[in-house]
């Protein structure tokens, strides 16, 4: 019996000799940093479910029928097999906690990469931390243009910034007023105070003076706001023909519930994603959302266009109990792609897999978001994004432009709190 255990050890060495990457690779460990707590929560949650489900296409091989990066294999080909691990970090919507836990990530966990954090303040300094370290940063979802305009040489970014989003948001309203032989004139703003914010309006505001709009109300409020009565009155004084909201959910919602109370309308309401399409804020206004349009990056009627993203939606929903949104579609992507990156580097080292991310080249097929690919440029943002509108009809989000892709008509105006049944 010694004899043969004895035997089964040499061959087990020699084997992993021979064959070192095969039988001896190591998990890939990632470090993700969410907000899993606090007013957002259900953002970073249903983050967490993208990567999971991600995780489990990547390391197992069982959806080899895919078309999507390394679903062909069960671990990472180029790395011996070796499976992707993550380690998730909450934020909770904290820059200086952001920053802490991505230091905590590297330095104690090990992480080759990070990736996070969906607010674009989180955002920013805890990628401070990576350059500084020298480890790959990799971000799905936050949106502030400046981001990717440090020069850092670690940062990487896979969907649009506010610059296209906002460019896609008044080109629609430029086709719809084409459309309908109509000219808006008027436009105000509404933002809370963090870096999202702050830069979505400055943009906003730029694009507005070029199209000839005037800004008529520009309206800053306090993140996560307990109150936005006065700021709705502003708004309903001031009578735009047009509002540009940037919040998160717990905002989106407030806003929302005021403008009922307070009898506000407006004929467009052409919100900046985030907390206008968090699955929390239709939890909480249910058809009091129609007729409000947001930008995005992912619609679920897009399934003609992406036949696949049927079935990935329907793994999704079993594991987190409800339908991707833009936040955590942009999520899967996201991760997929580092992890493609990863793979093709064909090695842990820092280095080599922000070259190879460097170099990363992405084609539409493989994507569950409408964009033209996923290829980066100098600064670590991706040049073959796009933006899309969708519009809430019924409770549920419907894509209205590009007209190309749009499965709905446009609602104009948007019905009066006193007309609705």
């Amino acid at each position: 019996m010694r004899k043969a255990v004895f035997c089964c050890s040499i061959i087990a060495a020699l084997l992993s000799f021979v064959f070192p990457a095969t039988i001896l690779a190591a998990d890939v460990k990632i470090g993700v940093i969410y907000p899993m707590s606090g007013p957002t929560a259900q953002a970073g949650l249903d983050d967490k479910h993208a990567i999971e489900l991600a995780l489990d296409i990547i390391n197992t091989g069982k959806y080899k029928h895919l078309n999507l990066p390394l679903s062909k294999s069960a671990g990472l080909p180029n790395l011996g097999g070796a499976k992707v691990t993550v380690v998730f970090s909450d934020h909770q919507g904290k820059p200086d906690l952001g920053l802490s836990e991505a230091e905590r990530l590297i330095t104690q966990e090990k992480a080759v990469a990070l990736l996070g954090c969906y607010h674009s303040s989180v955002t920013e300094t805890a990628s401070m931390v990576a350059e500084r370290m020298k480890v790959p940063f990799f971000n799905p979802e936050s949106s502030s243009p400046r981001l990717t305009r440090r020069g850092f040489k670690w940062f990487f970014r896979s969907s649009p910034h506010d610059e296209t989003f906002s460019e896609g948001m008044f080109q629609a309203v430029q086709d719809l007023e084409k459309k309908r032989g109509s000219k808006f004139k008027t436009i105000a703003v509404m933002y809370e105070d963090t870096l999202y914010g702050k830069d979505s309006s400055r943009i906003e505001k730029e694009l507005a003076a070029k199209a000839g709009y005037q800004v008529v109300a520009d309206i800053a409020y306090r993140s996560r706001a307990t109150s936005l009565t006065s700021e709705v009155q502003k708004l309903k004084a001031a009578n735009p023909d047009i509002l540009f909201p940037t919040s998160y959910a717990s905002d989106a919602i407030l806003l929302n519930k005021t403008s009922k109370d307070l009898g506000y309308n407006v004929p467009i309401i052409m919100a900046q994603n985030a907390g206008h399409t968090d699955p929390s804020f239709i939890e909480a206004v249910g058809k009091d959302a129609d007729g409000i349009c947001s930008r995005t990056e992912f619609s679920l009627d897009l399934v003609k266009h992406k036949p696949m993203l049927a079935e990935i939606n329907d793994l999704f929903k079993k594991r987190s109990g409800r339908d991707f949104s833009g936040t955590s579609a942009r999520c899967f992507v996201g991760f997929f792609v580092l992890c493609e990156a990863i793979n093709r580097a064909g090695s842990t080292a820092p280095e080599a897999i922000r070259e190879a991310l460097t170099k990363t080249n992405i084609p539409a097929d493989q994507l569950i978001t409408p964009w033209r690919g996923v290829k980066f440029d100098e600064t670590g943002q991706n040049i073959l994004v796009d933006a899309i509108v969708i519009q809430y009809q019924g409770a549920k989000p419907y894509t209205v432009w590009p007209f190309s892709l749009a499965t709905k008509e446009m609602i104009y105006p948007i019905p009066k709190w006193s007309d609705r049944k």
